[in-house]
């Protein structure tokens, strides 16, 4: 078995020098279970620290935690660090492993460590943040730092690790704040492990949505028009345009109404909401005719405004609207990523208006339609129900309440779900949505939130069967999260691979020669007519370079059309997704490709 490298106590993760008897204690070996990474990586992002003191004597360090991509350190150097910098610090690292340091930790008082850390402002930060009047330190060789832990014994255990990138941090993430290094890295218990891992991210390299975007022609970014705002070119306008398609007929069917609210609101409307004391600052503000307005960075709003507009009966719930809803909210910088971080995008939002006895049945209606379109994508998922923040609106009761009510829906149908202590909206507890790519990698998708809070902010109600008015839920739901993170995931999921129903382009036809494009223009107007986009390729180039800008393309099918096809009325096909040929009649082919677009169907 294993090496015992930390143990769980009190449902705390700790480490061997913390405890001082382990009977009775669960166990965590020396292998790659998330609990055994979560120590690795924090050792070696003080392995990767002593190994730049070493290399920079003059370094200051901030904090180094274990990340979800792995573990970072945060530090200052006189000099910049480049990538050859980076290779430098790999090889102290890998030398001082040679040294096979025991790793010790001792406990000190506060003040004590005011003194000792008097000259690093960096350390002094950080121990404004640590609660209590005891810190603990942990050293290894002539190498120690403040740190909670925890760490494995040995550095011996840290043979297995790749540092990824440098990258540039504020100082506690403030921008106004001075500008410290940061170098990312990943750890693992063995080798095999880590190669996979590496060469996933080599993989994932090639699939960047940002890069086959750009050979695709999806979409555009334009920094003299501002960053972080992204311009839809054509074949990306369709795809989305086809994601959207799908998503509204499946909302109709699900007895969802269309609604569209205004994208500006006099502010007065977000003060009520809570939005403007614990969302302000991501919000765009204006001021118009002397009073100050907010840009959307939500569309609840809107919903709330247009469910008070007329007199409901408990008949009428659960009432249920949607919208593709543009929002805007004043994302760092620093955070802009393609597609997956911009500062306007637009919500696949909706809001039911329920009783509270129809809370759970709304909610797994939420959840078998995340389901249908999560299968349909193939994806796997997760659900996690997060919890009260810190910064939020309504009495402790209220949300007790409604986070028992997502837990119960859940329970009841034997649903698995884990649990985000703190991670709920400032409004009310949600069930967040996390799927799982091709390549492993998780991503925050759709979710679902229950919100007793803003009906009573304002004023919402309903006439119950007795004739007296009611105060209604409100659940908040995205299926997507967002049209524009939800096609970067795509993108990187099926490498550009997209399925027939929403492929941008569906078919490319290759023409062989001039005598046989009129063939090809007018199946790609019959395919129009279907909602088929498809590209005839009748360029002056030679057939081959032709037929090689089709395969580029990543489109479900290329048709050959020469002498034989217009006579026979026929077409020869080339599939790409399941790498055959084949010829077929021009009706079979057209209905054929009826029966693919139906597969987008939810």
């Amino acid at each position: 078995m294993s090496d015992i490298i930390a143990y769980i106590q009190n449902g705390e993760l700790v480490d061997t020098q913390s405890v001082q008897n382990p009977e009775g204690l669960d166990p965590v070996y020396f292998d790659n279970s998330e609990k055994a990474l979560e120590v690795i990586r924090h050792s070696t992002a003080h392995l990767m620290a002593q190994a730049i003191k070493d290399l920079y004597p003059e370094a200051q360090f901030f904090v180094g935690p274990v990340v979800e991509e792995g573990f970072y350190y945060d530090f200052r150097v006189k000099e910049p660090i480049s990538d050859k910098d980076m290779k430098n610090i790999e090889k102290r690292m890998k030398k001082l492993l040679n040294k096979s340091y025991d790793i010790t930790k001792y406990s000190i008082s506060k003040s004590e460590a005011e003194q000792k850390f008097a000259g690093d402002d960096l350390k002094r930060e950080v121990l404004k943040k640590i609660p209590g009047d005891e810190v603990s330190i942990y050293a290894q060789g002539e190498f120690e730092d403040l740190c909670r832990g925890p760490h494995v014994p040995n550095i011996k255990y840290l043979k297995n690790f790749k540092l990824t990138k440098i990258a540039g941090a504020y100082l506690g993430g403030d921008e106004n704040n001075e500008m410290l290094t940061r170098i990312y890295g990943i750890a693992f218990a063995d080798k095999e492990a880590l190669q996979a891992h590496l060469s996933m991210i080599e993989e994932a390299k090639k699939r960047d949505h940002r890069k086959l975007g750009n050979d695709m022609d999806l979409f555009m970014f334009d920094e003299q028009s501002g960053a972080g705002l992204p311009f839809w070119l054509p074949k990306g306008a369709r795809l989305r345009s086809k994601l959207e398609d799908m998503l509204f007929k499946a909302h109709r069917k699900r007895g969802y109404e269309p609604v569209r609210g205004p994208e500006i609101l006099d502010s007065e409307m977000w003060q009520k909401s809570g939005h403007y004391a614990c969302y302000g600052e991501n919000m765009y503000l204006t001021n118009i005719d002397e009073r100050e307005y907010g840009i959307k960075p939500m569309n609840c709003i809107g919903h709330i405004k247009m469910f008070k507009h007329g007199v409901h009966s408990y008949r009428d719930l659960p009432m249920k609207f949607f919208e593709y809803g543009v929002v805007h909210r004043h994302e760092k910088s620093g955070v802009l990523h393609g597609l997956l971080r911009v500062r306007e995008f637009t919500q696949d939002d909706a809001h039911i208006f329920c009783t509270p006895s129809q809370i759970k049945s709304s909610v797994l209606e939420v959840v078998e339609f995340v389901d249908s379109v999560m299968k349909k994508f193939e994806f796997d998922y997760t659900m996690e129900v997060s919890t009260k923040p810190e910064k939020a609106i309504g009495e402790d009761a209220i949300w007790e309440s409604a986070t028992q009510g997502l837990k119960d829906a859940l329970d009841e149908n034997n649903l698995p779900y884990g649990i985000d202590e703190g991670g709920g909206a400032f409004y009310g507890p949600k069930i967040d949505i996390k799927i799982t790519d091709a390549l492993g990698r998780k991503w925050q998708c759709g979710t679902i939130q229950v919100d007793f809070n803003l009906p009573e902010r304002f004023d919402l109600d309903f006439v119950d069967e007795d004739g007296e008015h009611k105060r209604p839920v409100m659940i908040h739901r995205a299926v997507l999260g967002s049209f524009e993170r939800f096609i970067a995931i795509l993108t990187e999921h099926y490498a550009g691979e997209f399925p027939f129903f929403i492929a941008p382009t569906q078919v490319i036809f290759v023409p062989i020669s001039a005598d046989h494009s009129e063939y090809a223009h007018a199946l790609k107007a019959r395919l129009i007519e279907m909602g088929i986009d498809s590209e005839v390729y009748d360029r002056n180039d030679s057939l081959n370079k032709r037929i090689r800008n089709a395969e580029k393309q990543r489109v479900p099918y290329v048709a050959i059309v020469g002498d034989e096809e217009v006579k026979n009325q026929t077409l020869a096909i080339r599939d790409r997704r399941r790498k055959e040929k084949f010829d077929i009649g021009k009706e079979a082919f057209l209905q054929k490709m009826k029966e693919n677009l139906d597969e987008g169907i939810l």
